[in-house]
């Protein structure tokens, strides 16, 4: 969630780190490892470029193009030998995060870290098993790649799921596209800007709706990558449509119940709101946001809100009692956690600290004070159980 300074200065340091990135590459700093899944297959990792030729991209340095998406799947790998594991990382966003840190993670360290070193635990291209997997998309929060939700998508891909996450160009700090870097690029601050807010949430929207007809074609036989990139033998024959599910951290949460409110063709069979917010932006100071459709109105299907004891307020509390109240959907919140342990910050920051790179209050501020490996367990248990209920 964006609560720092505005976008369009982080667009201009973020064009400025592209351009002393290579100086700054061979900086050696601390190396974070992310925790392996726990699920009984090896995964694999491959990367979609798509392009919606039907809708033009909104944010100015579009220039009125095309919409373009960048989306990683996880899936469960038939042999990952000769396949080496993925970074966590693209390397534009590991040359951009020291810069963009100042500004939209204030409690990460500006410097001793090598943020391009980090490896996942998805091994790249390698083929999928042929059997027919649930499919869940993820959506980050507002200015996070969608990197930061990889232990999760990991953990799902490793017991049985193809799992896309979706990076949203344009609002993502930096999305490497296969023709240019492009950086967050949004007119204004949308956690200040009521109607940004909601073009910001129509086009994540769009997005989603845009990703579930391109895999479609994937299961099909097709390939949707606008490059026509080779893709992993027997990837489209590992997607099950009629299982899908939607998860999403922060405004990816609001995205997640919203898109299922929304799919009027019945395509999401069950969505995972962590900690998202889901009313609009008030027109005025002190005044209470409008409630999102699907807290007005619920849903009826499987909603699962998972929130954190130190980030929830008055205002979340608003809003989640609303859809809750129809029925449908069920909450928790995680004693001691704060909002970024819903991310792979619960497995990187309790790192930074124990380095002396974070102290006590930044680490708080962050994930909270729940023990690193408990907030782990408990995300992934969640995440994992409810759509082992609702897909399988």
């Amino acid at each position: 969630m964006f609560r720092k300074t505005s976008l369009s200065a982080i667009a201009f340091a973020v064009l400025a780190a592209s351009l002393t990135a290579t100086a700054e590459a061979a900086e050696p700093g601390l190396v974070l490892t992310l925790p392996a899944p726990t699920g009984p297959h090896r995964v694999g990792v491959t990367t979609l470029h798509l392009v919606d030729a039907d809708r033009p991209d909104p944010w100015p340095d579009a220039g009125g193009g095309p919409r373009e998406v960048m989306a990683s799947v996880h899936y469960p790998a038939l042999d990952v030998r000769g396949h080496p594991v993925a970074p966590q990382l693209t390397p534009g966003a590991a040359a951009a995060l020291p810069v963009v840190a100042p500004r939209v993670y204030p409690n990460l360290p500006p410097s001793g870290v090598d943020w391009a070193a980090t490896l996942t635990h998805s091994h790249v291209d390698a083929p999928a098993r042929p059997v027919r997997r649930p499919v869940v998309l993820y959506s980050p929060g507002l200015v996070d790649p969608r990197a930061f939700g990889t232990t999760t998508a990991e953990e799902l891909a490793s017991r049985g799921y193809v799992v896309v996450t979706i990076d949203h160009p344009g609002e993502t700090f930096t999305v490497d596209l296969p023709t240019r870097p492009r950086f967050v690029a949004l007119p204004g601050d949308p956690s200040t800007d009521p109607r940004l807010y909601r073009d910001v949430i129509a086009t994540r929207l769009a997005d989603t709706d845009f990703v579930l007809d391109q895999l479609a074609v994937l299961a099909s036989g097709g390939n949707p990558d606008a490059g026509g990139r080779a893709l992993p033998r027997h990837l489209g024959r590992a997607l099950d449509l009629d299982r899908v599910g939607v998860y999403g951290q922060g405004l990816g949460g609001t995205i997640a119940a919203e898109a299922m409110y929304e799919d009027t063709d019945r395509r999401i069979d069950a969505a995972i709101n962590l900690e998202g917010l889901l009313d609009y932006h008030p027109e005025q100071p002190g005044q209470d946001g409008e409630l999102l459709p699907v807290a007005r109105h619920g849903v009826d299907r499987p909603l699962l809100l998972v929130g954190t004891e130190r980030f929830q307020n008055d205002r979340y509390r608003r809003a989640w009692s609303a859809v809750l109240a129809h029925g449908c959907a069920r909450q928790h919140v995680i004693a001691g956690a704060n909002h970024w342990a819903l991310t792979d910050f619960a497995a990187t920051a309790p790192q930074l600290h124990a380095a002396g790179l974070m102290d006590d209050a930044e680490l708080a501020a962050m994930v909270g004070t729940l023990d690193p490996a408990t907030a782990i367990r408990t995300v992934r248990r969640h995440v994992v159980s409810f759509f082992d209920h609702h897909l399988r």
